[in-house]
């Protein structure tokens, strides 16, 4: 039986030459350090610049949901519908999906460190804009430059896990990333919707853009992204310099990268989707729940995707063969769980299949994360940051065409009752087509990498 493989670059800091055949050579990884660069310490001072790091894309997260709990203030400030209300949403996934490669690229060149402290003060900008825009236009343009700075804290986040941390711990703090960052979702649920009913519009969102001056202080005086005696490893000489087209090409070549990709695409959307956008409406209008119970809802899916995020990333440190196992399993319990949902007669489920759904999901965000650990286990460390963006960008896409399409089919399903029940059970049955594209393509691909 083929297992699945472990490149040199997981398996230490800097890649040594692949053995020419299975069982010859010397195990990858295991051979001498270069001269001059000693292998990612651990420890405490890894920690302490991971969560230097983290604290962004906390601050990021806490961004990004922030109009999940704004939505009907929203409508009423700009006097939009609903269909220009999930533009903000739409608009936003776009821009952060188009900016990972770029963004990659940028950690790849400049280090995560300058990255990082672009991204808190494009954060910052959009938010505060957002507080003071006057009309839908300025609005939209502001969450734009939100979604500019969102894109720019995970890969970076990963990339300094990288430097500082042995190479069979990074599933692990990719976990815990995720983990951690869900916590800036739970501030907005609980915290931010009082702020909003309380100290309206503009005060919260003001108060929340000035929280980036902490954490852009925290990352300028405190944050160092190369372990001592690592600087050499931090970039290439400018001599050695690769263009951009190559290292995107030389990337994408690798198969490892492109399964990354599709498995970030097939696990990340149904949960992303959901708790983006059509989760509330789904529960309201097509379950008759109230918004409060619609909203404890959405929290049980965000506290299942932070055990099941400790869970998993306990699995892919033991061994990198969980790796498979994991994405196999989420998608069919995806996929199992919207089928007895969507067929249940009357469309009208039981409470205690929606909490299984909810919690289901919550498995959806850790489990993307293993196709970030492929791409990152497939490549040399100077373009870790180019192949984490290509990977990082196909739960995104997935995002964007399941939004898209829900949407397209409630419109056009829509009666003259509205939405009801009937009609979110046929327009979600849209979930299949990306959930079965991306399943096909993970097969396929892992078929290739196995024969590479």
């Amino acid at each position: 039986m083929t297992v699945d493989p472990v490149s040199p670059a997981r398996a230490g800091a800097v890649p040594g030459p692949r053995p020419t055949a299975p069982g010859t050579g010397p195990a990858p990884g295991t051979g001498p350090a270069p001269s001059g660069l000693r292998p990612p310490p651990g420890g405490r001072a890894a920690w302490f610049a991971w969560s230097i790091g983290v604290s962004a894309y906390v601050l990021a997260v806490l961004h990004r949901t922030s109009l999940g709990v704004a939505g009907l203030d929203a409508a009423h400030r700009f006097g939009i519908s609903a269909s220009e209300l999930s533009t903000f949403s739409i608009l936003q996934v776009l821009v952060y999906a188009a900016m990972q490669i770029p963004v990659g690229l940028l950690v790849d060149r400049f280090g995560p460190r300058r990255v990082l402290l672009t991204g808190v003060l494009l954060l910052s900008a959009g938010q505060l804009a957002f507080a003071f825009s006057p009309a839908f236009g300025p609005a939209l343009a502001s969450r734009a430059v939100l979604g500019c700075g969102d894109a720019m804290t995970f890969i970076s986040v990963l990339r300094i896990a990288a430097r500082w941390f042995p190479a069979a711990k990074n599933p692990m703090v990719a976990q815990l990333t995720g983990l951690v960052g869900t916590g800036g979702n739970l501030v907005t649920t609980v915290v931010l919707a009082q702020a909003l009913h309380s100290e309206g519009w503009t005060f919260t969102f003001t108060a929340i853009s000035l929280l980036g001056i902490g954490v852009f202080a925290l990352i300028a005086l405190l944050l160092r992204e190369t372990p001592p005696g690592a600087v050499a490893a931090a970039a290439p000489p400018v001599g050695r310099r690769i263009s951009v087209r190559t290292q995107i090409r030389d990337c994408w070549r690798e198969p490892g990268t492109r399964l990354g990709m599709a498995v970030h695409f097939t696990t990340q959307f149904p949960g992303n989707a959901f708790a983006l956008l059509w989760g509330l409406p789904y529960l309201v209008e097509g379950q008759g729940m109230t918004r409060a119970e619609a909203g404890g809802m959405l929290t049980l899916l965000v506290l299942s995707n932070m055990l099941v995020g400790l869970l998993f990333g306990r699995l892919l440190l033991r061994s990198a063969r969980a790796r498979m196992p994991i994405t196999m399993t989420v998608i069919g319990s995806t996929a199992a769980c919207w089928t007895l949902v969507l067929a249940w007669p009357s469309g009208h489920p039981p409470l205690w299949l929606l909490v299984v759904l909810l919690v289901v999901m919550g498995s959806n965000g850790p489990a993307s994360l293993v196709g970030l650990d492929y791409a990152r286990s497939h490549n040399p460390i100077e373009r870790l940051g180019t192949a984490s963006g290509i990977a990082n960008m196909g739960g995104f896409i997935g995002t964007v065409i399941t939004l898209l399409g829900v949407g397209v089919l409630l419109d056009a399903l829509a009666g003259p009752a509205g939405y009801t029940a009937e009609t979110y059970r046929w327009a979600f049955c849209w979930l299949y087509v990306p959930l079965l594209f991306g399943t096909a393509t993970i097969l396929r691909l892992r078929r290739k990498l196995e024969r590479a």
